[in-house]
């Protein structure tokens, strides 16, 4: 009896763990979380304005298939990112790139569609997709993406208040991250944390990695 109480206990933490993303359905450009790609805080300032990102997302060859579904102009979601990552002193710039790997770059052609304003997949659970959490629109969205990401990466983002936030709370797992600041890098993520994917971290940073050179950038 007490070993089936400590698989139920084990199997809860792995579904809650996995909760706060989903499964990303965008082809891996990464070997692994350790592919020797640099250390990449969640915590920062952006080095991407809001119109670099646009040109890169634009401009970059070659370009995604499928139609562009978010409810809102990449230009409006770069500009939120920016925006709202530096009202919570998360890096905007990487975290619009997470949700390029998240959406198929705003395609959304895995099991988030595009009207939930949910770039992050929070809440879609990996068989359950039903889940995933909605937004009343993409300003929302963004604003509960960041937030999130400031429970991984920041040990103060204690609550999903104003203080220790900056905005009014709009994150609906917030209380789920547990320990509070448990990932601030970037490479940390995956495998269970944010999402399943075991290069989910990797992919995000040699995705910021390409947006970085497309505008004369690097680490």
């Amino acid at each position: 009896m007490r070993r089936q109480l400590r698989l139920l206990a084990a199997l809860l933490a792995t579904i809650l763990a996995v909760a706060c993303g989903s499964n990303p359905t965008s082809p891996s450009p990464s070997g692994g979380p350790s592919a020797g790609l640099p250390s990449v805080p969640v915590m920062g300032s952006a080095r991407l304005s809001a119109s670099q990102l646009v040109a890169w997302f634009t401009r970059r060859q070659p370009q995604p298939a499928g139609i562009y579904g978010a409810t809102e102009p990449v230009e409006a979601l770069a500009a939120y990112f920016i925006d709202e990552g530096a009202r919570e002193g998360v890096a905007g710039d990487v975290a619009f790139v997470q949700s390029i790997i998240e959406t198929g770059w705003f395609r959304f052609s895995g099991s988030v569609p595009g009207w939930k304003n949910n770039f992050a997949g929070i809440g879609a659970v990996d068989g359950s997709p039903g889940d995933a959490a909605s937004f009343p629109d993409a300003r929302t969205g963004v604003r509960a993406q960041i937030q999130h990401l400031r429970a991984y990466a920041d040990p103060s983002a204690t609550s999903c208040t104003i203080p220790p936030l900056h905005a009014p709370c709009v994150d609906p797992r917030f209380a789920l991250v547990t320990p509070k600041g448990r990932a601030p890098l970037w490479n940390q993520f995956g495998g269970g944390v944010w999402a399943s994917s075991s290069t989910y971290g990797s992919d995000i940073v040699a995705r910021y990695q390409e947006a970085l050179a497309f505008n004369g950038l690097s680490f």
